[in-house]
């Protein structure tokens, strides 16, 4: 399994920074109180649709104590702008439903300091090849109406919307396998470096005779 308690890679965002992503593990609490606190009311009240002033210690052991299989999160660290500690910039997971195992609420959650550099894209993706590999098909995420953002991602990952209240919609995420992207492909590698062998071909030619344009 890749995504376990040893998995760890670093991300760079879109902006050029860079982000190391982790399972979150209990010793987490502390840091993920801290990012609680860096969160505006918006984004707590997106996250968790309630307005909580705080995370409680039963709420933070309960974030940070997963059990791996049923219940799993994807922390993502950043240096401190003093470079002397590592801070908690965004979180994913999700947690298997008992009355449909192949379907788990899932929810992702970024900084606001964090937000719009594509974390959120990159955490999605991660935790949802981490559920695949436990057997789930599904991620049904309750969302606020007023959330483009999240509301965005879920669409560009092809949510289908279950019900809307008016005020949350509950969307239903398929979790189809990863395919490489068309730049990953072999044939695509083949085609480009035919396609880079006959342009310089083709320069060559036009060089010999005095036809290069220098523009």
């Amino acid at each position: 399994m890749q995504y376990d308690r040893g998995y760890h890679e670093a991300r760079e965002l879109e902006d050029g920074r860079v982000v190391r992503l982790r399972c979150i593990r209990p010793e987490d609490r502390d840091a993920l109180v801290r990012a609680f606190g860096k969160l505006s009311r918006e984004s707590r009240y997106r996250r968790f649709l309630a307005d909580m002033p705080f995370l409680s210690p039963a709420m933070a052991r309960y974030l940070t104590e997963v059990d791996g299989s049923d219940h799993v999160a994807i922390i993502a660290t950043a240096d401190s702008l003093d470079l002397k500690e590592e801070e908690g910039v965004g979180v994913a997971r999700f947690l298997r439903l008992p009355e449909e195992p192949d379907v788990a609420e899932a929810a992702v959650t970024v900084i606001d300091a964090y937000q719009g550099k594509g974390l959120g894209r990159i955490l999605l993706d991660v935790i949802s090849r981490a559920a695949r590999e436990r057997g789930i098909r599904v991620f049904r995420s309750t969302v606020l109406v007023s959330n483009a953002p999240m509301r965005r991602l879920l669409d560009e990952a092809g949510g289908i919307v279950r019900s809307d209240d008016g005020e949350t919609i509950v969307v239903d995420t398929p979790l189809e396998e990863p395919r490489p992207s068309w730049s990953d492909l072999a044939i695509f590698r083949v085609l480009r470096a035919a396609a880079e062998a006959t342009r310089d071909a083709l320069l060559g030619e036009a060089d010999d005779r005095g036809e290069v344009d220098e523009r």
